[in-house]
């Protein structure tokens, strides 16, 4: 309990410190670590340590046909363990812009599934026309979940600002 504490102040920490401000005329971000990054979501959302699992293998392939196959640096697939409650994290980071690119449409086609009828019922249909994939620079994200929905994407976005 004592780690996921200090994970999670240290997410914070790094989200009041802008993770290196903001870069004007074009230049870098810093690079953004998604194991953090996810750490302060996972705790400012409460989701307790077995709440949450990761997505690789063919699990991976069969929710997001091809990502295996685009080069990251760094990527992070989470989604609940045992539960109808609409909470799917994948944060990635591509070797190029252009990998950031392709994995974000790969991340889209999985909500248009979702939205077209993968999510069975009404209140998870409901979250997944909320979520969004969101682009900066190398780095993309798939944030789908109906209760925590604004407050990541704005944790996600802060990263970058």
């Amino acid at each position: 309990m004592k780690k996921r504490a200090v994970l999670a102040l240290a997410a914070l920490l790094l989200l009041a410190a802008g993770c290196g401000g903001g870069q004007a005329d074009g230049a870098e971000t810093a690079e953004v670590s998604l194991t953090d990054l996810y750490a302060g979501m996972e705790a400012s959302c409460g989701w307790g340590e077995d709440y949450m699992t990761s997505v690789e293998g063919e699990l991976l392939e069969e929710y997001y046909p091809g990502l295996s196959g685009v080069p990251a640096k760094q990527l992070l697939v989470r989604v609940p363990a045992m539960s109808s409650d609409v909470n799917e994290i994948v944060l990635f980071q591509g070797e190029a812009e252009e990998d950031a690119e392709h994995a974000a449409a790969i991340l889209q086609a999985r909500v248009d599934a979702q939205v077209e009828g993968g999510a069975w019922y009404p209140e998870t249909q409901a979250a997944w026309e909320k979520a969004q994939v969101l682009r900066r620079g190398a780095y993309a994200a798939l944030i789908a979940s109906g209760e925590f929905q604004e407050s990541l994407e704005e944790q996600f976005n802060q990263q970058f600002s």
